[in-house]
């Protein structure tokens, strides 16, 4: 299986820029939908040969270079005897509101046998993806696992959350976590994915101070104990609402890709941390419902601004700033992919 980190199409004597979408495999999309009917969100998870249809959907429509694994990262929490279910969206049967509330936290069943579906699917996903795309798993981070378990949610200003940096319930929620989480990763390299995803889409709410205090060493102690396990997996590590300040911050040798949204200048980015990282994003993925035309032209501009700056290209891999969103015409994310994989040569 070709991988992204290591090497890269050549188009025209030129390099081609890789490009993967987060949701790729989503409710935009008539594939994905066409499943839905006949099925449920979470059986679709949780059934191996679902999940591999799904994931397989956005490669054979789109052709992206990397297909991400079809799953939910909430799985943990269910995990760990929070209850889970979707109506349509994500439901626990009760919430992390007091340090008492620690005791209720116990695995429903071994980790090896509880995520035994994900490590499936991505063997399934192995034989059947093209062997010139790479195969990414994904996982919850400690910090936007916690906010769901103490508020159901990451939006907002996450009060309780944040007061539990100081009441004994984050640090002992990610110590009954962190193992289960551990063998999760484990399960899906072993499986057969290239890398594994940590999303930390509640990082942004947080101070820098308290990021650096309490959510960084928290997730170099999940990282480095991968790599110890997984050396040849890469780690990427997505934040979203976050900054130069927080990726300072984090400085963590053993993630390979850094995945910023939107908000953060690309170049820059790359200027600052390509040395050390991987950079993955970050196109607005509003434009893709724009009408072509201004969507094309954002493109052009995007690209002409990024390839003049002399930023280390080869160490980008595009995508959007956070993941596809419901509505997006299909045929955006079509010609998207195909303008990207025309014109972002270097």
């Amino acid at each position: 299986m070709n991988n992204i980190f290591e090497s890269r199409k050549k188009v025209q004597g030129k390099t081609q820029v890789p490009v993967w979408f987060m949701r790729q495999a989503g409710r935009y999309h008539s594939h994905y939908q066409s499943i839905k009917k006949k099925s449920d969100f979470m059986t679709m998870c949780k059934e191996p040969e679902l999940a591999c249809e799904v994931t397989l959907g956005p490669i054979q429509d789109f052709k992206f270079n990397a297909a991400i694994l079809f799953s939910d990262l909430l799985f943990p929490l269910e995990h760990l005897g929070m209850g889970l279910t979707y109506a349509p969206g994500p439901k626990l049967s009760w919430h992390l509101e007091k340090p008492e509330d620690l005791k209720k936290l116990k695995p429903v069943k071994p980790a090896q046998e509880f995520y035994k579906f994900q490590a499936e699917a991505c063997r399934l996903l192995v034989n059947k993806l093209p062997q010139d795309v790479t195969l990414l798993g994904f996982v919850g981070a400690p910090f936007t696992l916690y906010t769901y378990a103490v508020e159901g949610s990451h939006a907002g200003n996450l009060v309780s959350s944040r007061k539990g940096f100081y009441d004994g319930r984050w640090q002992g929620f990610t110590e009954t976590l962190f193992p289960q989480v551990l063998e999760e990763m484990v399960l899906q390299v072993t499986g057969g994915a290239d890398a594994v995803a940590l999303f930390d889409t509640a990082a942004g709410e947080l101070s820098p101070f308290d990021y650096e205090k309490f959510v960084v060493p928290e997730i170099k102690k999940i990282t480095a104990a991968f790599k110890a396990r997984c050396p040849d997996a890469k780690i990427i590590y997505y934040s979203k609402h976050t900054n130069h300040t927080f990726l300072d911050a984090l400085n963590d040798k053993n993630i390979d890709v850094l995945g910023i949204d939107w908000r953060v200048s690309l170049k820059e980015t790359l200027k600052t941390y390509s040395k050390n990282y991987y950079i993955q994003g970050n196109i607005d993925p509003i434009w893709l419902h724009l009408p072509w035309n201004h969507l094309e032209e954002n493109l052009k501009r995007f690209w002409g601004d990024l390839s003049g700056s002399g930023a280390d290209l080869s160490k980008w891999i595009c995508g959007l700033g956070h993941g596809v969103t419901i509505e997006t015409p299909e045929e955006n994310v079509r010609k998207t992919v195909e303008f990207i994989q025309k014109n972002f040569l270097y």
